[in-house]
């Protein structure tokens, strides 16, 4: 009996000591904590709390109701972060480190509910890595050790310097960071911290590049093998009028929606020499639906036009991509000659294509050839397929194009002959087809038609909703307007306008083939 007290009294002073250390422990923390975080050479922030929670028993520290602010937010300049969290939660915490260094090392870091407001400079801190090392990661990493971070319905919004418009903003942004290491050599690359796996999600998000494009989506969720985007878009933010106004040369003005973005086995970062890398095996568009706008009342932009080949070339990124895929997306162009008359529109529905093998080619020798296949209904009735295949390595900038076009009305092509050439045409181009070969400097090949009653009427310059009848009848007289059941073929052969696009150089080739067997 006596040795069964004797063993209860131990225990219950053990108890007690514990209680009474935990007691202890929880008063030293709440009283060093703000000490460890606002320490001058440690961070550039103050810190905040409600309460502090502690238990030895289950080796958590919970912190409530959490501000911070940058130190220097007195100043004139408001630049940081400013957050308020609701709850931050140390999981395993060491209590020996603690107790006998300026660290807390524990296995997780959970943050819930976290409200964080982001003030930047021009000069792009954000994406400035030393900045991100100097100002976050290591003040964090002289304060709290932890393998695994948690972020829990968080929202982030990014505003320039004293501003009032969102550069950025993420609702409901949840993020995992399992495996972190923080060292020496880690703060000296562009990414400061090694880590085993991520995933990250939110409810939308909203981004804006520059002045002229808004990006919004709604779903995300990335993973180290994949990256998931819903209702994507990309808005203009001024009027097209406004645009035009802004731009000192010719310039597209792009809106962009997409219901899906899939990409699937990514794998991105930096590295040994800290070059950015981005490897994909697919990328699969679902429904896009595209606008493209041009306006001719800016001047001209006479710079040189890079094709393809030179501008994959020159990107400053290691770059592969196995494959893209467009699905059940639409295409429309719009060309403005000036403000008073409609654009001309060429139509591109029912959009399905692939584009296989698209890579940067750095630090290589041989590269497989991009390949571009498209299938779609070009203005709304006529099937189009076409073929597109260049090499990146390839410095005369060389490729291969060839398409078919079948059963396409003339009338359709008013749209553009209206507002450009002030000619309308009556018939049917029963079969189009053509096969070029070209580079940086001349193009050539074959262009071939079949074609029926073709007839033009041509328009008065001064009132272009008035037939001009001795042109119509002068040009009808020119014009063949009939292939008689036969494919006429013709051999093409232009020469490149460097200031023009790859598409106008295209079409400058389909024309050259037309006249050729029209007139």
């Amino acid at each position: 009996m006596f040795r069964f007290k004797k063993a209860g009294i131990l225990i219950i002073s053990i108890i007690v000591v514990i209680a009474i250390l935990n007691f202890c422990l929880s008063f030293w923390i709440e009283k060093k904590l703000p000490q460890l975080i606002n320490s001058e050479k440690n961070s550039e922030y103050y810190l905040t709390y409600k309460d502090v929670d502690l238990s030895i028993w289950n080796s958590f520290i919970r912190i409530y109701e959490i501000k911070i602010v940058p130190k220097n937010s007195k100043e004139s300049k408001k630049i940081g972060v400013f957050a308020s969290v609701n709850e931050i939660e140390v999981t395993n915490f060491s209590i020996i480190s603690i107790l006998f260094s300026d660290k807390i090392k524990a296995r997780k870091l959970t943050i819930h509910k976290p409200d964080i407001i982001l003030y930047k400079d021009n000069s792009k801190v954000i994406s400035n890595p030393k900045s991100i090392r100097n100002k976050i990661v290591q003040p964090f990493e002289k304060v709290i050790v932890v393998s695994n971070i948690i972020l829990k319905r968080g929202n982030l919004k990014i505003f320039y310097e004293n501003g009032n418009e969102d550069l950025a903003e993420f609702k409901n942004l949840n993020l995992e960071l399992d495996g972190i290491v923080i060292n020496e050599k880690s703060l000296q690359k562009s990414i400061p911290f090694e880590y085993e796996n991520f995933n990250i999600s939110c409810s939308s998000a909203l981004f804006k590049p520059n002045e002229f494009y808004t990006l919004q989506t709604k779903k995300i969720k990335v993973t180290p093998e994949d990256f998931k985007i819903e209702e994507f878009k990309l808005l203009p933010t001024h009027s097209r009028g406004e645009f035009i106004q802004k731009i000192p040369f010719e310039k597209d003005l792009y809106t962009i929606l997409a219901a899906k973005i899939d990409l699937k086995n990514t794998d991105w970062g930096f590295n040994d020499s800290d070059d950015f890398y981005f490897n994909c095996d697919s990328i699969v568009l679902n429904e896009l639906d595209a606008n493209i706008y041009r306006s001719k009342v800016p001047n001209d932009d006479n710079s040189k036009k890079k094709l393809y080949n030179e501008l994959l070339r020159e990107l400053p990124i290691d770059l592969s991509i196995k494959t893209i895929n467009l699905k059940d997306s639409k295409l429309v162009y719009e060309e403005q000659l000036n403000i008073n008359d409609l654009p001309g529109k060429l139509y591109f529905d029912d959009l399905n294509a692939s584009i296989d093998f698209i890579t940067s080619g750095r630090k290589v020798n041989q590269v497989k050839d991009t390949e571009i296949k498209v299938n779609c209904t070009f203005m709304q009735e006529s099937k189009l397929n076409v073929t597109w295949k260049f090499n990146v390595l390839d410095k005369t900038e060389g490729f291969k194009i060839k398409g078919k076009l079948l059963n396409f009305s003339a009338e359709k092509m008013d749209y553009f002959t209206k507002p450009y050439l002030n000619v309308n045409f009556k018939g049917d181009l029963e079969e189009v087809y053509f096969d070029f070969k070209g580079n940086d400097y001349k193009n050539s090949g074959n262009f071939a038609l079949k074609y029926d009653d073709l007839k033009l009427t041509v328009f008065r310059n001064n009132k272009p909703h008035m037939k001009n009848k001795f042109l119509t009848t002068v040009g009808n007289l020119f014009l063949k307007n009939d292939s008689n059941e036969k494919l006429k073929t013709v051999a093409v052969n232009v020469e490149r306008n460097q200031e023009k696009s790859f598409y106008n150089y295209l079409w400058i080739s389909v024309a050259e083939g037309l006249k050729k067997i029209l007139l």
